[in-house]
């Protein structure tokens, strides 16, 4: 859980005993236990936890084997050997940040000479030791008890005890003046633990604690970051503020508000790995014209910063409609802030032309792709039903104000 603002006998999911059972993983006992399950297989649980019961404490087989289970699925946020040792919460690993992404961001605080930092609403302590490892020394700050548990386990597990301390404190009774720069992850998730309530919060002052509340502690630190949902309106950006959003393989992940930088009030893009970072000139959005040779479809992020514009301008590109992100030219030109595709056909949108002409090409691997249609790519390749050797992407969008179809396929790298 990451909270600063959260009822400090409130656990992971709602026992007031979850502390003590996460305790008795720590013991020798545990460890033991937990090393059992280093190879632990799902599909095997029953057999495992019934021989295990016979050595060890029921409770203790239990709390292992959810260990055991959340880190499995810690891998593809951690990595195998962070994951192997490292210990989660289902809300921690839920809200941890990717260690890839959490990577990037300590050696922007690095880079901006950090030496100090208070984490605020620390969760598990994923970002805490992404800055640890860039040389930062971390105040690690959760008001869970257990949670604090946790990242202080964590921070054991991988070597890191000198350089992250752990409190367990309500964040709002942290002085950010008294630190070189600060982080702050506000919980983004409300509604009950069950699986029905936890929907995620779109309303910035209904994170815990409330982002007006975090952008006051920022501006109170020579240097700052807040991360924030995506979706995040452009409005409620502070003026000051530099806002990047992130993207890992193609999959945005966050944004981040920084105070203090050298760039305030600018908006960028940053693409993992990498990283490519692409800031903001202010460009109008270019002119829409016919569709070219060559279609871009703009990195996630790039959207999200609004920073289409700039991607039209590296590639000598238009718009195919004023309201859709796509970008075409008549030239290839290699940018990694957009996948370009050679375009062989501009339609009308017609399911029974699509499907003779996939027919006719003998298209089986079909990738429909759709922006600003109504149609789902599943609907349509059941009406259209691919069949044969080739590959083909299909993209379902506006032209011009029309409902276009265009066909086509990735253009070669030319670098």
């Amino acid at each position: 859980m990451r909270s600063g603002l959260v009822p400090p006998h409130v656990a992971h999911n709602g026992r007031v005993n979850d502390l003590e059972a996460f305790s008795a993983l720590l013991t020798e006992e545990g460890r033991a236990l937990l090393a059992e399950l280093r190879d632990y297989e799902p599909a095997r649980e029953l057999t495992i936890a019934t021989r295990l019961r016979r050595a060890y404490p029921a409770e203790l087989v239990s709390a292992a084997l959810r260990q055991a289970r959340l880190r499995q699925r810690a891998v593809a946020k951690f990595g195998a050997a962070d994951a192997a040792v490292m210990f989660f919460t289902p809300d921690g690993l839920e809200q941890a940040t990717r260690a890839s992404v959490a990577s990037y961001r300590a050696r922007r605080f690095a880079g901006l000479g950090t030496e100090r930092l208070a984490d605020l609403c620390c969760g598990i302590g994923g970002d805490a030791i992404a800055l640890a490892r860039a040389g930062v020394s971390v105040v690690a700050v959760d008001r869970s008890p257990l949670t604090c548990a946790v990242a202080r386990a964590n921070a054991a597990a991988l070597g890191l005890m000198d350089l992250i301390e752990v409190r367990s404190a309500d964040v709002t009774e942290i002085d950010p003046g008294a630190y070189e720069a600060v982080f702050v992850d506000p919980a983004r998730r409300g509604g009950s633990r069950g699986a029905a309530g936890r929907g995620r919060i779109f309303d910035p002052e209904a994170y815990s604690p409330p982002l007006s509340w975090a952008v006051d502690a920022a501006r109170k630190a020579p240097h700052a970051a807040l991360k924030i949902a995506p979706g995040v309106p452009h409005e409620a950006i502070p003026d000051e503020a530099e806002a990047e959003w992130v993207s890992d393989h193609g999959d945005v992940k966050e944004a981040v508000l920084w105070f203090g930088t050298s760039t305030p009030a600018a908006r960028r893009a940053t693409l993992l790995p990498g990283p490519y970072s692409l800031l903001g000139s202010g460009l109008p959005d270019p002119e829409p014209g016919p569709v070219g040779r060559f279609l871009y479809e703009p990195d996630g992020a790039v959207i999200r910063a609004h920073l289409v514009a700039e991607v039209a301008a590296q590639v000598g590109g238009r718009l195919i409609d004023p309201t859709i992100a796509y970008v075409t030219s008549d030239q290839l030109h290699p940018t990694p802030y957009a996948t370009a595709y050679e375009i062989t056909d501009v339609l009308p949108f017609n399911v029974k032309k699509l499907r003779a002409l996939l027919r006719d090409r003998e298209v089986g691997v079909l990738t429909v792709k759709k922006r600003g249609s109504a149609v789902e790519p599943e609907e349509l390749r059941r009406k259209v039903r691919p069949e044969g050797p080739n590959a083909a992407t299909v993209f379902l969008t506006r032209a011009m104000g029309a409902p276009t179809m265009l066909i086509g396929h990735p253009a070669p790298d030319p670098r």
